[in-house]
């Protein structure tokens, strides 16, 4: 489940608490009560049952109920602090109204009171929005499955690429005569990739040092065809251990980068490799030269439609005069 609230949410609790806050106006009208009651419970009854609701969608439900599955403890967390919020409201609105704190006669009761309370402020928003947010996580597994459907008949299609074959077997052609021992060697790569897309074809994310080892046999591959027209660099600032990323990422962002930009002869492109704590980070610059191939962004936009279930850090697109930069986020077992 996302627990971000979009605009979307936002509107549906700004209906809630305008339709709550109009009737409370009408109630505490026939009441005959005083001005300040007006300004100060009803943005302080807003802001403490918005302030529960977030608590409760980005903390509480995760960890106690999806995480640990820890379902007495969150009861008992839940419980606490509805009686809390709710206890802390009820304070305001008998200060506000004038009464005393002296006149509580019996402070059980009235903590059991703060419990109704705020049951009864963020009951129904907060199942309203959590509905929401269950039928948009359905909508958006169905849509990850389907294109995740689509990326594995777009890799077993390029398995067979006849293009890539062709255009692998006249480098490995010239290098027989020119080359042997770098024609062993490029073999040997170019084996190894296909040995991984064989073993990864089904595998919906792979450890981010696999993926490196990969991206590495592909880089050979472009430079030994292209020679001095591609250079590449891998940072790696950071351990790559228990760190995963969508099967073919850096595949699908180095394609990208050689299918786009063409050297003039005099300058290469470079690309970077950046490992960070919690992204991977592509950038290359940018050929002078207009590419032929038209960009659908299509590789882009099916990275972005995987990463809706994997994680909640979207991917970020630079795209600048003289580079292009791609942030993907790295994930780690505990998401």
């Amino acid at each position: 489940m996302n627990t971000k609230l979009n605009k979307s949410d936002w509107v549906i609790l700004a209906i809630i608490y305008g339709v709550t806050i109009l009737l409370g106006c009408i109630d505490y009208y026939k009441e005959g009560n005083k001005l300040i009651e007006y300004l100060i419970d009803f943005p302080t009854t807003a802001f403490l049952s918005t302030v529960i609701i977030l608590v409760f969608i980005q903390k509480i439900v995760p960890i106690f109920l999806v995480q640990k599955k820890a379902y007495l403890l969150f009861f008992i967390i839940s419980l606490l602090l509805l009686t809390v919020v709710g206890t802390i409201e009820n304070l305001i609105g008998r200060l506000t109204s004038g009464r005393s704190l002296s006149d509580i006669s019996n402070y059980f009761t009235y903590l059991q009171n703060g419990l109704y309370n705020a049951t009864d402020m963020v009951g129904f928003p907060l199942g309203v929005l959590l509905m929401k947010k269950f039928h948009e996580g359905q909508k958006d597994l169905l849509e990850v499955q389907k294109q995740q459907k689509e990326n594995e008949l777009k890799l077993l299609r390029s398995q067979i690429d006849p293009h890539f074959l062709f255009n692998n077997l006249n480098t490995l052609d010239s290098l027989i005569d020119t080359n042997p021992i770098k024609a062993k060697e490029y073999i040997n790569r170019l084996s190894l990739i296909y040995r991984y897309l064989i073993k990864t074809k089904d595998a919906e994310v792979m450890e981010l040092a696999n993926e490196i080892e990969f991206a590495k046999n592909y880089i050979f591959l472009i430079q030994t065809r292209f020679a001095n027209d591609y250079e590449f660099k891998i940072k790696e600032n950071v351990s790559l251990v228990d760190k995963f990323i969508p099967t073919g990422s850096i595949l699908t962002l180095l394609e990208n980068v050689v299918k786009h930009n063409k050297s003039d002869g005099t300058n290469a492109i470079k690309t970077t490799i950046t490992i960070n704590k919690g992204w991977l980070i592509i950038t290359n610059s940018k050929s002078k030269i207009k590419s032929t191939n038209e960009s659908f962004g299509t590789g882009l936009d099916n990275l972005k439609a995987r990463y809706k279930l994997l994680s909640d850090e979207k991917i970020q697109v630079h795209n600048m005069d003289t580079k292009f930069e791609v942030f993907i986020p790295t994930i780690t077992l505990s998401e």
